[in-house]
């Protein structure tokens, strides 16, 4: 077990020293200069805003688009379930890029490596922009996106748990979780930027999913979005990419990371060290995420191929666009509550908090089939807009309060010396299980046993996260100079 249960804490003038003036071992004590808190603010949340950024524009891609331009099949079902299939791609690259990331952020520093991690994210997400289509070069297209989507999981691996770091590694003692929550209102931010920009150009384009689906293939392929507008908003990340990085170059390394330099505190190899002293530490962070990650991408990868897929094929025919427009709306409440759980984190501790949270998950799933079945909530443009919407309001709002705190929690779990590396690799063994097959695993039970079971589902993810839970440590007064294990 890690000695992260040690509650030794340096005080507050330690948690709020200049990294530039952690030079030596008794640096913690000065508290002479403080942490530029809004350069620290805007570095976090820019960043994890392109990353995900780049990440939604391809999972809103490979509901509506790649399905016809990559993914061609008789079976407009069996197109997005291979779609699906790549999308889930990049959440099998994540561990590996949090392994690799996480080396560098722990032996060289956490601001080198987000550099690293935003352009691996970023050139990756505009080759995409570039690819030619399965019309053009056959299977190679399918392969070349598969290899950008994994690209795209590398760069993200390493980027959330750096992030996280670089807010909680420089909070004031008793705020952690919410210092920690900026980074986690990139996704949220991300999020409204990529579907604002597609529903922007669908609408400019006069893209209409429904109708495209319904037109031969040679047909719809002289739609002039499916020809190249699509192509945009993964060219134009290329500009937030320069933006970010001019932001995090800027930044100075955390204290807590420059007290481990200067006392020497280092690992060789911290992702052999937290296997083999934190592994309990990673088994739990992987399986607290696990309700969050299912939450997320049943609310918005899946729900979007549900409701603009086709009646016969157990969709609900809605029109993309006016479905975006719905999703938008719905993602502001997870951003509101982001924040709110970041503060009653604070107040009542992470684990109690989360706990709560996750049984107000499970029970939302349990709904499922009252809030989606298609003789309740009705079908193309008979669909029930206002019960959709309060569907979605309500499962962001629960998406905002357990992601929220999440920045905090998992990176307290590890030592200073491995916790790039043990928070990443938590976070993203999570993404493979609880988001990877997710969205894949939806539309299967969906066309299979019906919407209903798709909640069951995520009771189940829920049911494993209350467990994960329950056998966690509470961590909201420990101190983050924590180097070593034992």
């Amino acid at each position: 077990m890690s000695s992260s249960g040690h509650s030794d804490a340096p005080g507050p003038a330690a948690e709020a020293a200049q990294p530039s003036a952690a030079t030596g071992p008794d640096a913690k004590a000065d508290s002479s200069l403080q942490v530029p808190r809004r350069r620290i603010i805007v570095a976090s949340l820019i960043g994890t805003t392109i990353e995900f950024y780049d990440f939604y524009i391809y999972a809103t891609a490979a509901v509506s688009i790649f399905p016809l331009l990559f993914f061609v099949s008789d079976d407009p079902g069996a197109a997005l379930l291979a779609s699906m299939a790549t999308f889930g791609a990049a959440f099998v690259a994540r561990p590996l890029g949090s392994v690799i990331f996480g080396h560098y952020g722990d032996k060289i520093g956490r601001k080198a490596t987000l550099v690293g991690a935003l352009l691996t994210m970023g050139i990756a997400t505009f080759i995409i922009g570039l690819l030619p289509t399965i019309h053009q070069i056959g299977l190679w297209a399918p392969i070349m996106l598969t290899i950008m989507r994994f690209c795209q999981g590398l760069g993200l691996g390493g980027e959330w748990s750096g992030a996280a770091l670089l807010a909680s590694e420089t909070a004031k003692p008793g705020k952690r979780a919410a210092a920690a929550m900026w980074p986690q209102l990139g996704a949220p931010f991300g999020f409204i930027l990529a579907n604002g920009l597609f529903l922007i150009l669908a609408t400019a384009f006069s893209y209409n999913s429904a109708e495209i689906a319904g037109l031969p293939l040679d047909e719809a392929l002289q739609d002039p979005f499916l020809v190249w507008g699509w192509r945009l908003p993964f060219l134009l990340s290329v500009l937030m990419v320069a933006v970010g990085l001019y932001v995090r170059l800027r930044i100075e390394e955390t204290p807590v990371f420059a007290r481990a330099v200067a006392n020497d505190e280092r690992v060789k190899t911290p992702v052999g060290e937290v296997f083999a002293k934190n592994w309990w530490e990673i088994i739990l962070g992987t399986f607290i995420m696990l309700a969050t990650y299912g939450l997320f991408y049943l609310m918005t990868t899946w729900v979007l191929s549900f409701a603009i897929g086709s009646p016969d094929a157990g969709g609900l025919g809605y029109d993309y666009q006016s479905f975006l427009v719905l999703q938008i709306i719905a993602i502001v409440f997870f951003a509101i509550f982001v924040p709110v759980a970041g503060s009653l984190a604070d107040k009542f501790g992470r684990r109690p908090f989360l706990i709560v949270v996750t049984a107000a998950i499970m029970v939302f799933g349990l709904t499922f089939g009252v809030w989606l079945d298609p003789d309740s909530i009705g079908t193309g443009e008979g669909l029930n807009t206002t019960q959709m919407v309060l569907f979605l309001c309500v499962g962001m709002t629960l998406m905002g309060l357990t992601f929220g705190p999440m920045s905090a929690y998992l990176p307290e779990l590890f030592p200073t010396n491995t916790r790039y590396t043990g928070s990443g690799v938590a976070y993203n063994f999570s993404s493979i299980l609880g988001a990877a097959l997710t969205p894949f695993v939806a539309a299967w039970l969906v066309q299979n046993f019906g919407v209903a079971t798709v909640g069951w589902y995520l009771a189940g993810l829920g049911v494993l996260t209350l467990v994960s839970l329950i056998l966690s440590p509470e961590t909201n007064h420990k101190s983050l100079y924590t180097a070593g294990t034992e």
